[in-house]
């Protein structure tokens, strides 16, 4: 071997899947300055020790790639993370009351909880949504915000007070306030034909200042890591204004705080004004400026608000407006002219036809000739217009928000529409660049483990079975779009998204062997430790001591410091969720049985826990 540079890291004894073809396996990885040094068996590897090497015996466990969502509100969801009561995840409508009910008591005046997506109503136990009544029952005087999804939002009477919705407010165009007999709101808002009354009404409530948004920011990103992601392509979004929202992950980034790689896009922020809005960004940002950290990454997901192909499959398909196509091609010619990557927020294959027919007729007169340029979410999108995709040398970022509004549209469109919604297998084999997200954090989970389950099950977050096997993805492939796949979107496939030698080190130690486990038990999985360019970003469980130093919560009444994330189980249980494989029977972490006996927590929890998770021991 000629290449005998010292290492920083050494992580030996694991299960490496590489997704690097050439090697797609190994057992020792050595890191140096950040890149992956070499990758291979010990005995290479170990070549690279020197006295200062850090060594780690993953003990066999199951390693992957970091995890990269290619479709992630990030910025905006750190901002308001520490603000927000998280129901991802959460078993039963029974505890989402309780965990409200709890936090309002926490929760001082003038501020509000607020429940701001990442769930629906088909995962809990009940099937069903909280009422008004429940609502105001759990909180009487603290004001309480729940948005569902993109289509409604649910106000109790405080909240009512607090955003000043009364007998006298007129409905605000594209929403409606619901009302009782007599002409009073209920508390019910809801989104037709677009989201723009669930937006106004949560941009009513109290911020965050500067200093707790730094430590909320920061607090997402942990979360993030706990569950194996270390990158994520911003999409920009609704509210989200650049450059005043964006000086907290820029003060990160300078201070060298940041422990997710951002790739971020900007999203026009001025209704009518769209073309100014980018021309005045292509004066002043320049494509790709930053660093592995933190990058400019283009247009979009929004280019014009007459393009706002708004998904609720509650509601009928949106006719886009006429006119349209002229607003479009103005702001696409802009940025094919100046060479900016861009991408557009389409569900409804309607709509992707005619926003196709305004990126084919510019390419005529200034060619995209290989231009990044990508459509978001393309649920029903028809073979046609995937081709028309491949030809102008396009990508399609696919996210799970079948997972959640997957019984929506089985009501509207029927079972066999849903069978190939969205069709990725057909984009796949068009050889189309694809990349998974989540588009969270208001309607998806930001959760990669419920995408992964998603894609891998074919099933909801409630469990309805979507897609038959033949449209449903292999294992492997459904982690190369969460790895290399979504890497295209950023113009970094040759940077990160497999463990080769080169490449950065980015990747996550597993909580279980995501390739052998039974489907039910992907959504389950964690990351023990996750690593962002050499560096220890989150470790739990058997390399707890590797963590990185805890971060305080601010402020101290925060939801984070109670609920941290999405739904796990109480710290006893959590206390029990060690990676080691069942010796038993039952093939599920024979090992946790054992610390539960030795924890204060309930059988009954710790059954019902590992219960839904497949494990038939119980043998406390």
């Amino acid at each position: 071997m000629t290449n005998t540079a010292i290492a920083d890291l050494i992580l030996t004894n694991g299960r490496f899947h590489t997704l690097d073809r050439s090697r797609p396996e190994a057992d020792t990885v050595a890191i140096a300055d950040g890149r992956f040094l070499a990758v291979g068996d010990a005995q290479d590897v170990m070549r690279h020790r020197g006295p200062a090497t850090r060594v780690i015996d993953l003990d066999g466990h199951t390693a992957i790639p970091g995890l990269n969502d290619s479709h992630l509100h990030l910025i905006r969801g750190g901002l308001n993370y520490n603000l927000e009561l998280r129901w991802e995840g959460v078993p039963s409508l029974a505890d989402a009351l309780r965990m409200l009910r709890e936090q309002a008591q926490r929760t001082p005046h003038p501020q509000w909880v607020r429940v701001v997506g990442g769930w629906n109503e088909f995962q809990f136990a009940e099937k069903r949504m909280p009422t008004l009544d429940e609502l105001n029952a759990a909180a009487p005087d603290t004001p309480v915000f729940v948005l569902h999804l993109y289509d409604r939002a649910l106000l109790n009477r405080a909240a009512l007070r607090a955003v000043g919705y009364d007998k006298t407010t007129p409905n605000p165009p594209g929403g409606e306030i619901v009302r009782d007999g007599d002409g009073n709101p209920t508390g019910m808002l809801i989104a037709r034909p677009n989201a723009m009354i669930l937006y106004a009404t949560l941009a009513k409530g109290p911020k965050l200042p500067l200093e707790q948004q730094v430590n909320s920011t920061r607090h997402f990103m942990r979360e993030l890591n706990r569950l194996g992601l270390t990158s994520a392509i911003d999409a920009g979004g609704g509210f989200q204004n650049y450059p005043e929202d964006y000086q907290v992950v820029e003060q990160l980034a300078a201070d060298d705080q940041l422990t997710v790689r951002i790739a971020y896009n900007l999203f026009t922020q001025n209704k009518g004004q769209e073309l100014q809005d980018f021309q005045k960004w292509t004066d002043t940002v320049a494509v790709g400026q930053g660093d592995d950290w933190y990058r400019h990454n283009g247009a979009g997901e929004m280019l014009v608000f007459s393009a706002a192909d708004f998904e609720d499959f509650l509601e009928p398909r949106p006719d886009l407006p006429q006119g349209m196509e002229d607003e479009l091609e103005q702001v696409v010619r802009h940025l094919v002219s100046k060479r900016w990557p861009f991408r557009l927020h389409a569900t409804y294959d309607e709509s992707i036809s005619r926003m196709l027919d305004v990126f084919e007729k510019v390419d005529r007169e200034i060619p995209f000739a290989g231009l990044r340029w990508m459509f978001d979410h393309a649920e029903t999108i028809s073979e046609r217009n995937i081709e028309r995709v491949r030809a102008l040398g396009g990508g399609i970022a696919i996210q799970h928000r079948m997972a959640f509004q997957g019984e929506y549209f089985v009501d509207r469109y029927g079972a066999e529409a849903a069978k190939t919604t969205p069709p990725i297998k057909r984009m796949l084999e068009a050889g189309i660049p694809v990349g998974a997200g989540t588009d969270a954090t208001r309607v998806a989970s930001y959760n990669p483990w419920t995408a992964l389950y998603w894609l891998v099950s074919g099933r909801t977050v409630g469990g309805l079975r979507l897609y038959e096997h033949g449209a449903r993805l292999d294992r492997d492939t459904a982690l190369e779009l969460w790895t290399a796949g979504s890497a295209w979107f950023s113009s970094e496939q040759g940077k990160k998204g497999r463990i080769a030698e080169g490449m950065l080190a980015d990747l996550a130690v597993l909580s279980a062997d995501y390739f052998r486990v039974p489907e039910d038990d992907i959504k389950a999985i964690e990351s023990v430790l996750t690593i962002v360019g050499g560096k220890l970003v989150y470790a739990q469980g058997a390399f707890g001591d590797y963590a990185p130093p805890a971060i305080p919560v601010l402020p101290e009444w925060s939801p984070v410091a109670k609920v941290p994330g999405h739904y796990r189980p109480a710290p006893a249980q959590a206390s029990a969720l060690l990676p080691h494989q069942c010796k038993g029977a039952c093939g599920v972490h024979a090992h946790a049985h054992d610390k539960a006996r030795r924890s204060s927590m309930p059988v009954s929890d710790f059954s019902a826990f590992w219960g839904a998770l497949g494990c038939s021991c119980f043998a406390f």
